[in-house]
């Protein structure tokens, strides 16, 4: 049985890992990475192996705690444990693969995704099967864990990757020790490498940091003036930020776009222009913390949860910073989307449509739709208590549905089916706003997944400079 029928050679139905500890040795000049992971959890079924996610990588050693007799055997996706004897359901394994290599982005019908070099240093994008290309896993977005990584690479660079626990040097060489105690998806954790300054960064009582590249200082600095804010702004509309920390990465490269990760945002030279023209951006990769890190989605068909409402979050912060309304901005999308062709179901658009722009404003949408039909304050109620009571944990579209009609009294499941079940687009309800305002011009770039390195040598499909370097 397929864990997620979107990505049907990722994962391990089996099993649900608890935790990763995970110690790494790197060498940026010559990519060449050492690994030691620990990992341990329970079956969710009776088996006798266990299979983890794990790409361009060789494992030479694999120990199960309690099993001296099992083995182990690789192939280009899996290492699969072969027990010595069967496992119930409910029992707990732990095991440890000793593995090398030199990690490479994996290629994928969404791109080329995972580990990938810099000019200068590293970035990780794995959304959504890329992980497996820095350490095994179990690489589907419903089996959350913990994780702490011991991340030992050259001295003289700035190592982001979460929670930092402390730094020290040995031998010559820097270790970085960081740790997820909040359930976090393997897609979600990452590993940034760069000269970078590194800064503290006010937003609240959220502990913030920037990292940028020095010559990037007054471009960043202005763009960014404005998070403490936006911080402010969204946890009025969507509850408390549910993670220790928010970490803001700019890249000396440009990106195609830029990405979440647990915690974090990562974004391309060419996104910080110090007159804030991509501030959508910013705010649409805040809003994933909440929506798709902290409460994230437990199949793909359903990622409308995260891009959807991040989506709809840009829209939020540009009404309440004296920007277009949220409205206005939902009936220039709506236009735009009657122009396109109409073969998405939203609930379930299929594996090669799940990035689709149509995701992202359609979802918008869907949730302006359901705001406009119980009213603002109704609205942002289900917003909070969605983030509150699925906080660190896994969701679907039917749990959406589920609490929007608890929290409004109203049934809603045929506004839902409209825009969630159907290809045709729906019309937006009436309301009380001016239907007649003016739509906000649609300048802004078409969103896709992945924040692979490009070339800045032209206008490329997403309206950002250039195209993949490989």
């Amino acid at each position: 049985m397929s864990v997620d029928p979107y990505i049907p050679q990722s994962g391990d139905a089996a099993i649900a890992v608890a935790h990763y500890d995970l110690a790494l040795d790197y060498k940026l000049h010559t990519n060449r990475l050492t690994g030691t992971a620990r990992i341990s959890g329970t079956v969710r079924t009776a088996t006798r192996t266990v299979s983890l996610d794990l790409v361009g990588l060789r494992a030479s050693k694999v120990k199960v705690v309690g099993d001296p007799r099992a083995s182990f055997a690789q192939s280009d996706r899996k290492v699969k444990v072969k027990l010595s004897r069967p496992l119930a359901a409910g029992d707990g394994f732990e095991l440890e693969i000793a593995y090398a290599g030199a990690p490479r982005p994996r290629r994928t019908r969404w791109g080329t995704i995972g580990w990938e070099e810099l000019e200068d240093g590293l970035l990780v994008a794995s959304q959504p099967t890329g992980a497996p290309t820095w350490f095994p896993c179990n690489d589907v977005p419903g089996d959350k864990a913990t994780y702490r990584l011991s991340f030992t690479t050259d001295p003289g660079y700035d190592v982001v990757a979460g929670p930092l626990q402390g730094s020290r040097l040995s031998r010559g060489r820097r270790i970085w020790d960081f740790e997820w105690a909040i359930p976090t998806a393997s897609y979600l954790v990452t590993v940034q490498i760069g000269a970078y300054v590194t800064e503290p960064l006010a937003l609240g009582g959220v502990q913030g940091e920037l990292h940028y590249p020095r010559a990037l200082a007054s471009r960043v600095h202005a763009d960014f003036a404005d998070l403490d804010r936006m911080m402010t702004v969204f946890e009025d509309a969507f509850g408390p930020y549910p993670l220790p920390g928010y970490a803001v990465v700019v890249t000396p490269d440009d990106l195609e776009i830029p990405l979440e990760a647990q915690g974090m945002g990562i974004f391309g030279a060419n996104h910080i222009d110090g007159s804030g023209s991509l501030e959508r951006l910013i705010a649409h990769e805040l809003a994933h913390q909440w929506f798709g890190n902290s409460v994230g989605v437990a199949q793909w068909r359903d990622i409308w949860l995260n891009e959807g409402f991040a989506c709809y979050a840009e829209w939020i912060w540009s009404e309440r910073s004296g920007g277009a309304t949220a409205h206005a901005k939902a009936l220039a999308h709506h236009h735009r989307l009657s122009t396109l062709p109409a073969d998405l179901v939203l609930a379930d658009p299929g594996p090669d449509l799940m990035f689709d722009d149509r995701v992202y404003k359609r979802g918008a949408l869907a949730l302006h739709a359901l705001r406009l039909s119980v009213g603002d304050t109704v609205f942002f109620d289900i917003l909070r208590t969605w983030t509150r009571d699925h906080r660190g944990g896994t969701v679907t579209t039917a749990d959406f549905v589920a609490l929007a009609e608890q929290l409004s009294g109203m049934p809603l499941a045929g506004l839902f089916a409209q825009w969630l079940e159907r290809t045709a687009l729906p019309g937006l309800p009436a309301s009380s706003a001016a239907d007649a305002a003016v739509a906000a011009p649609l300048t802004e770039p078409i969103d896709r997944p992945i924040g692979r390195v490009v070339e800045s040598t032209g206008d490329g499909p997403t309206g950002l400079p250039g195209g993949p370097r490989r």
